[in-house]
């Protein structure tokens, strides 16, 4: 990986040098700037809104930027009872996320179903998408839709950007 240094002035007027991979950059460009998307489905959906209130202020974790369009977001929040007949078009709407995407679940309903043990709701998300982070609670609080944003933020500050695998070349 190739390294980027950076000047930064010290008091006495030298120049410290400050060394990051490019990789780490990447990450942390990524982690800063979250777009989620608004898919509330339930009564968590009224904390996930709370959350972007003043009085919680989501902004400060760089994930503020609520999108209508999958096409402009990278981060699903799935609150809420996910029934069936919706899970074709959480599936759908997944797809059409441009990569890297995320997936949080949120509540009890969205990551086991919750109480409702039935034919029309879905015991769990993860059987049709792939979920990054769990956020317990019925319903979970806003700051526990922080601490799931936090540690997602962790994980992609983890991910690798580049592989080192040689390209296949088809002859």
């Amino acid at each position: 990986m190739g390294l980027i240094q950076i000047g930064k002035p010290s008091k006495d007027g030298e120049l410290g040098v400050m060394t990051l991979s490019l990789e780490k950059v990447v990450n942390w460009a990524r982690k800063g700037s979250l777009w989620p998307m608004t898919f509330g489905l339930a009564c968590c959906a009224i904390e996930m809104i709370a959350a972007v209130s003043s009085r919680y202020d989501i902004d400060r974790y760089g994930a503020g930027v609520f999108r209508a369009s999958p096409r402009q977001s990278d981060l699903m929040i799935v609150a809420g009872t996910v029934c069936r007949r919706m899970a074709p078009v959480i599936r759908k709407i997944y797809d059409q996320m441009p990569e890297p995407k995320y997936v949080i679940s949120m509540g009890s309903c969205a990551t086991s179903g919750n109480i409702y043990d039935s034919y029309s709701v879905v015991q769990g998300v993860d059987r049709f998408v792939p979920v990054d982070i769990y956020v317990p609670g019925c319903p979970p609080t806003p700051e526990a839709l922080f601490d799931g944003i936090l540690k997602l933020q962790d994980r992609i500050m983890q991910k690798r950007v580049f592989t080192t695998q040689p390209e296949q070349v088809k002859v």
